[in-house]
């Protein structure tokens, strides 16, 4: 009974010795987590510039302070959930702590009546007088055992208790340390909160100028708006030629194949007389060859982890679809895909491998097209491009330069759009922030 007690105990002990390692794991993993935010925040800040007076310059400006107001929103929830994620833990330690506690309560009690036991029983004659007073050979070796294992017993007692001892020393550290960690959170949300209002009130007043130029902003928008239709118009004719590319390429797979099917049954059945009948697709099925349909896989599994198609610090400053501009009357966009503000100098890169359909100029930049299967990532705006129709790029490379307007503070924008064949997609979900 003894012995099963002791392998227990120390079972018991090996389970909360892991326990004081993974408060740290957490807050550092939250830390990890967070500063790639907070990097973030920090380098796009270094984009904002100020703004000029005239319309185009100013709606560029709320585009941008606009995108960094999101960047600093999602930070704090990122902070909110991390004070959550402590909190729990918090929680979590402290039922541990009070386990704890109560287990060595438990233990003082046993040894404290183990001791007055052994006060009772304490000189050598009564041990060995309960050990000769035994009937018989066997329950002397007993009452031997006994005596022994209860003195190691009480031995192992008062280690135990030392070691719980340690234990909760180790367990309020632990905790004192995690408390430490959300006071620092909840005033790092603190400053983000009073940055935030500040760019908010920046906005508003932003917003105020543009207000009282409403005739010069419609103008500006419908600029914006015929420039992107003409766009996207020789987008939608540059797919649609790829697309009827990538159909032909995939029906002659389909006929070499079904020769080589047809070859190979005739010489089966020369010696027979009879030909084998094969169910084989129409041609008009076929709209992916075999590497187009894998690469087309490989991109699809990548959602959610494809690499931002700009270098260095970015902010998204206009999404996908139609959307109002809050504080604006009137004032709609479409964006087909997303526009992403960078640095000066900043490099268009590939989201993944692929083969280069098509590079063409408009309004004098250049706009390139990447096939990756039946997906097609678009990027437009750029001052130079660095890859030209038919070659083979990878994950990252850079194909251009994003256009830098010398005229606006050297605001650089890259637009970026992604299809799947014709159908036009959202690109944020498939990116990795």
């Amino acid at each position: 009974m003894m012995k099963r007690l002791f392998v227990i105990l120390i079972s018991c002990l090996w389970l909360a010795v892991p326990l004081s390692a993974q408060s740290n794991k957490l807050i550092r993993e939250l830390e990890s987590r967070r500063g790639a935010l907070q990097k973030q925040i920090a380098e796009s800040e270094s984009i904002l510039k100020n703004t000029k007076k005239d319309v185009g310059s100013q709606l560029n400006s709320l585009a941008a302070l606009t995108g960094q107001i999101e960047e600093r929103k999602r930070y704090i929830l990122a902070i909110n959930n991390d004070v959550e994620a402590i909190e729990r833990e918090l929680n979590t330690l402290e039922r541990q702590l009070r386990a704890l506690e109560k287990d060595l309560k438990d233990k003082k009690r046993k040894y404290e009546a183990s001791v007055q036991y052994l006060y009772k029983n304490k000189s050598i004659e009564e041990k060995l007088m309960f050990i000769f007073s035994a009937k018989n050979l066997g329950q002397t070796y007993r009452r031997m055992r006994y005596v022994r294992e209860y003195a190691t017993y009480q031995r192992l007692q008062g280690e135990e208790i030392l070691k719980k001892q340690e234990q909760i020393r180790k367990k309020k550290a632990e905790r004192q340390q995690v408390k430490a960690a959300k006071e620092n959170l909840l005033k790092e949300r603190e400053g983000e909160k009073v940055k935030l209002e500040a760019q908010e009130k920046e906005k508003r007043t932003l917003v105020a100028n543009l207000q009282k130029k409403q005739k010069g902003l419609q103008n500006e928008i419908n600029k914006k708006r015929k420039e992107a239709n003409q766009l996207n118009a020789r987008i939608d004719k540059l797919i649609a030629e790829e697309i009827e590319r990538a159909r032909k390429r995939a029906q002659e797979e389909a006929r070499r194949e079904a020769a080589a099917r047809k070859k190979a049954e005739g010489s089966q059945s020369s010696g027979t007389g009879t030909a084998a009948k094969t169910n084989s697709k129409p041609l008009e099925a076929y709209t992916m060859s075999k590497a187009d349909r894998e690469l087309s896989g490989n991109f699809a599994a990548n959602r959610g982890k494809l690499p931002m198609p700009i270098s260095g610090a970015y902010i998204i400053t206009s999404h996908y679809g139609q959307y109002a501009v809050e504080g604006l009357r009137n004032v709609k966009l479409d964006n087909k895909g997303i526009d992403i503000q960078g640095k000066p100098g900043a490099q268009a890169r590939a989201i993944f491998d692929g083969k280069v359909a098509a590079v063409f100029q408009l309004n004098g930049l250049f706009n390139v097209l990447i096939r990756h299967g039946n997906y097609i990532s678009v990027y437009c705006n750029l001052s130079s491009a660095s890859v030209k129709t038919g070659d083979t790029v990878k994950t990252k490379q850079s194909i251009g330069q994003v256009f830098s307007d010398g005229t606006d503070n050297g605001r650089t924008v890259l637009h970026f759009q992604l299809r799947r064949e014709k159908e036009k997609l959202n690109p944020e979900p498939w990116l990795n922030r």
